[in-house]
């Protein structure tokens, strides 16, 4: 079906989900390059060994974390937010409460910034479901509320990756799998790479699924979630991202016309296909 191949994958003692964007084909026949963008799960566990590879052989450069406040907060500080090099940028991709738009700019000992005391899920907002998604799947639902309600901020993690330079990102929020796997989805969608290969790329996390479920329900912040769904609500389907990109392209004619109407037009979309092209 797919070109896309399991040795993208970067295996690390402290994640299960991470792996390289490069590699995939696009439809004018090239390739996306390697150690530009990567997509990971939760980088809280990191080992010395992860964070040399990552750094000093991959180069990484910049993070890109679409958790909520909460739940930064609520995990603490990862070891790659005491390196000078690696800039964090934070674009919640959830309705939350409060003020703070990016939790890097403020210390963890700010008066204004409360722990949830029941958990990071009461610090979110009530999602909003557009009359005409009312039918569709629950997790086809969430992914078109990013884009509904969270649109400026996959918009401006989308505007981060295109700038940060020289060096490798990386995308991630707790499993890596569904706001990161949107946010990789629209980038991937402008480099050219087909939809049947990003739908595979969304799915190879499937491979992984038992191993990322454990490595959450090991954490205070997601144990309890972990444990009142099983393994199988969790694990992402290919159908999910066939139906966002079928939607996409009949509402939008494609993600690079959703972005458009959101403000990234073709100039930075030409900018970020460049980041991203052989």
């Amino acid at each position: 079906m797919t070109a896309t191949s399991t040795d993208r994958w970067i295996r690390l003692d402290g994640t299960t989900n991470t792996r390289d964007l490069g590699g995939l084909p696009t439809t004018d026949g090239g390739r996306t390059l390697p150690g530009r963008i990567l997509r990971s799960d939760n980088l809280q566990t990191l080992s010395d060994a992860d964070i040399a590879r990552l750094v000093d052989e991959i180069g990484l450069r910049q993070v890109i974390d679409l958790r909520t406040t909460a739940e930064i907060l609520l995990e603490g500080r990862g070891p790659l937010r005491g390196l000078p090099d690696v800039v964090h940028r934070h674009f919640t991709l959830l309705p939350e409460r409060g003020h703070h738009t990016d939790v890097f700019a403020v210390e963890e000992d700010d008066p204004q910034v409360e722990l949830p005391a029941a958990g990071w899920a009461e610090s979110l907002l009530p999602r909003q479901v557009a009359a005409h998604d009312e039918g569709e799947p629950p997790a086809v639902r969430s992914y078109l509320g990013y884009l509904g309600q969270r649109g400026e901020n996959v918009v401006a993690a989308l505007r981060a990756l295109t700038e940060a330079g020289d060096g490798a990102s990386v995308v991630h929020c707790a499993a890596g799998k569904d706001r990161t796997g949107v946010v990789c989805a629209l980038a991937l969608a402008v480099a050219g790479v087909p939809n049947e290969e990003i739908v595979a790329d969304y799915a190879l996390t499937a491979e992984i699924i038992d191993a990322l479920v454990a490595k959450l329900a090991a954490s205070p912040t997601y144990a309890e979630d972990m444990e009142t769904r099983d393994v199988a609500s969790h694990t992402p389907r290919a159908e999910t991202m066939e139906r966002v990109l079928s939607l996409l392209d009949e509402r939008f004619g494609g993600p690079a016309g959703w972005l458009t109407t959101h403000g990234f037009g073709a100039e930075e979309q030409a900018a970020l296909r460049a980041r991203l092209r052989d």
